[in-house]
C-alpha cells in the first residue's frame, strides 16, 4: 500500500511493485570508476600520443615498404609487427603503473580524507568493498587494455594500408605478417595470464593500503627488498629476490612456448594454457592472494579515519 501526498491510499499489487535490484558489488565497481579517473583517462592518453606519433611516422611508411620487400620473411615481419607489439606492451606497462598506485591509494585514501565513515553508513560489507577494489586490477583494467589495445592495432592497419595505397603500394605484406584475429586471441591470453600471476602482488598492496597509516608506497616495497637482503647477507643466497623477480615477469615462461630465444608469439600454438594452469607457483601464488584479501577485509572493519 502507498499514501499519496493528499492522502489517498492506493493498493499496488505484487506485479506492479518496482523491480530494480541494488547489486552493492556492480555499484562498488561503479563507484571506484567514478571516483578514479586515470583507470581510463591513463590509458587512453598514452595511446593517444602513440597513435599521433604512429601517423607521424608514416611519412616515411612507403619508403620503408619498399626497403622492406628486400628483405627474407623473417626480418619483414620483424619489421611490421614490431609498432603492433609496440602499444600493446606500453599500454600493458602503463596498465600496471595505474594498478599499482590505485591498490595502494584504494583503502589508505578513504581514511586519509575520512570518507571511510560514510562508506560504513552504507549497506555494503568490508568484503564486497575490498572484492570490488580487487575487482579493478585484476579484471576492469585488462579488459579496457584489451578493447584498446584491438582499437589501437586495427586503426594503425587500417591507416597504415591506406598511406601506402595513396602511394601506389599494395599492403598485402602487412596484412600478410599481421593476423589481427590470432594477435587478439594472443592478447587475451596474455592478459588474463598475466592477471592471475600478478594477483598475489595487487592482493599485497590492499592489504598494505588498509593497514598503513602513512607512506603506503614504502611499507608495500621495504619488506620485501629487506627480507632479499638479510637473506644475501646472512646466507649468501638470492632465493627470495628471485622469487620476487619470477613474480613480478615470469609468467611468460610457463604462458607462452618460445621458439628458442625468439620471444615473439605469431601462432596460437605457442600459447600453453595446460603448462600455466599447472604450475604450482601459480596457485601458490593465488593462495597468497586469497590470505592478503582476506587480511583486507578483517582489517578494514576496524580501521578508522587517519
Amino acid at each position: 500500500m502507498m499514501t499519496t501526498s493528499h492522502g489517498t491510499d492506493l493498493l499496488v499489487g505484487p506485479d506492479e511493485m518496482p523491480t530494480t535490484t541494488v547489486h552493492p558489488m556492480a555499484w562498488s565497481i561503479r563507484r571506484e570508476l567514478w571516483e578514479n579517473r586515470s583507470i581510463y583517462l591513463a590509458p587512453l592518453g598514452v595511446v593517444a600520443v602513440f597513435l599521433c606519433g604512429f601517423v607521424m611516422s608514416t611519412i616515411t611508411l612507403p619508403r620503408r615498404t619498399r626497403a622492406l620487400l628486400k628483405l627474407d620473411a623473417a626480418h619483414q615481419r620483424a619489421a611490421v609487427v614490431q609498432p603492433y607489439d609496440s602499444v600493446a606492451i606500453v599500454l600493458i606497462l602503463t596498465a600496471l603503473i595505474v594498478a599499482v598506485f590505485y591498490c595502494l591509494d584504494a583503502l589508505h585514501g578513504e581514511r586519509r580524507d575520512r570518507s571511510i565513515l560514510f562508506w560504513k553508513s552504507l549497506p555494503v560489507s568490508d568484503r564486497i568493498t575490498v572484492l570490488s577494489k580487487a575487482t579493478i586490477p585484476l579484471l576492469i583494467l585488462p579488459a579496457f587494455i584489451f578493447v584498446i589495445v584491438v582499437v589501437a592495432q586495427l586503426t594503425m592497419l587500417l591507416w597504415s594500408s591506406f598511406v601506402l595505397l595513396v602511394n601506389g603500394l599494395s599492403p598485402a605484406t602487412t596484412w600478410a605478417h599481421f593476423n589481427v584475429v590470432i594477435q587478439s586471441l594472443v592478447l587475451l591470453y596474455g592478459l588474463i595470464a598475466l592477471s592471475l600471476w600478478h594477483a598475489p602482488i595487487f592482493a599485497w598492496l590492499l592489504l598494505i593500503s588498509v593497514w598503513a597509516r602513512r607512506a603506503a608506497l614504502l611499507w608495500a616495497v621495504l619488506p620485501p627488498l629487506a627480507i632479499a637482503g638479510v637473506e644475501k647477507i646472512a646466507f649468501g643466497s638470492t632465493h627470495f629476490a628471485s622469487l620476487l623477480k619470477d613474480r613480478v615477469a615470469g609468467f611468460a615462461s610457463s604462458a607462452f612456448a618460445f621458439n628458442g630465444k625468439d620471444v615473439t608469439i605469431d601462432s596460437l600454438t605457442q600459447l600453453s594454457p595446460g603448462k600455466f594452469l599447472s604450475a604450482p607457483s601459480l596457485w601458490i601464488g593465488l593462495c597468497f592472494a586469497a590470505i592478503f584479501l582476506a587480511a583486507a577485509v578483517r582489517l578494514r572493519r576496524n580501521r578508522e579515519p587517519i
